[in-house]
């Protein structure tokens, strides 16, 4: 298995293009992630729409280059509304991003509106490893929108994932995994402290979206959102020290991804 990290020089000029192409990336998310997805995407370089206002759902998937969903966005949306901005975006050809935040939980209605939304053919669909196993028809389940599970474990179920829906399937973890169904590459990196801030999984996934807004090629959009994610942490950590507690690593981690979109060759 292939190890690819931000040092990649087309992992770099990949990350580089979304600041150049400046694209506008429309999202449903959760009111709790929001702000963070928001400021994830402004520092790559991307021009972030977030929500369901009147007619949003179907009209801003047609013209933007990225679109994510989140799919907690039922937090404060109907399913029709997720519905209508994946049948959007599908019809349009606009590449998109299905995040299933706590799918596997053990809530079976809210895991057949995430299912649903398989039909209209995300380009990425990014989780953690509870989710994507749970996804992929394996016995694992979450807890609440945690993980119990390793990335490691759903190497296997996200090839699977892959092959049975036709997306690019990313797990996240301590090293996160990414495969098309017939290659799979380990993007190692981050920091523990990810796991302490609300959103970041969420923003990884707006990120994923801001990438695949510029980058034709979905599996180099998502190695290349996580593989700057990792190295934007790991940054974060760096900058705030060991003793720096997780609000001042969410907001380091917000400048680090702003350097790396200034400063990637």
């Amino acid at each position: 298995m292939d190890k690819i990290t931000f040092d990649d020089p087309a992992v770099r000029a990949a990350f580089r293009s979304i600041a150049a192409k400046a694209p506008f990336v429309y999202g449903l998310t959760n009111y709790i992630a929001a702000n963070l997805n928001a400021n994830v995407l402004l520092a790559a370089g991307a021009g972030p729409a977030i929500g369901a206002g009147a007619d949003w759902p179907s009209t801003f998937p047609a013209g933007a280059q990225g679109v994510w969903i989140n799919s907690a966005a039922v937090m404060s949306n109907d399913a029709e509304t997720l519905r209508t901005v994946a049948e959007t975006a599908k019809a349009a050809g606009t590449p998109w991003v299905l995040d299933p935040v706590a799918f596997g939980a053990g809530a079976p209605g809210y895991e057949e509106i995430v299912r649903s939304l398989l039909a209209y053919r995300p380009a990425i669909i990014r989780g953690n490893a509870s989710e994507l196993i749970a996804l992929a028809g394996g016995d694992v389940t979450g807890n609440g929108v945690e993980t119990t599970a390793d990335s490691g474990q759903a190497v296997e179920f996200i090839a699977t994932l892959a092959r049975d829906t036709g997306a690019v399937v990313a797990v996240s973890g301590p090293t996160d995994y990414i495969s098309d169904g017939a290659r799979t590459v380990a993007v190692p990196g981050g920091d523990i402290r990810l796991t302490k801030v609300t959103g970041a999984g969420c923003s990884l996934g707006a990120l994923s979206a801001g990438a695949v807004a510029a980058i034709e090629d979905p599996l180099l959009a998502a190695i290349t959102a996580h593989a700057a994610f990792a190295r934007a942490a790991e940054n974060a950590a760096q900058r705030i020290g060991p003793s720096g507690g997780s609000g001042s690593f969410a907001v380091a981690l917000v400048d680090e991804l702003y350097a790396l979109a200034g400063s990637a060759e």
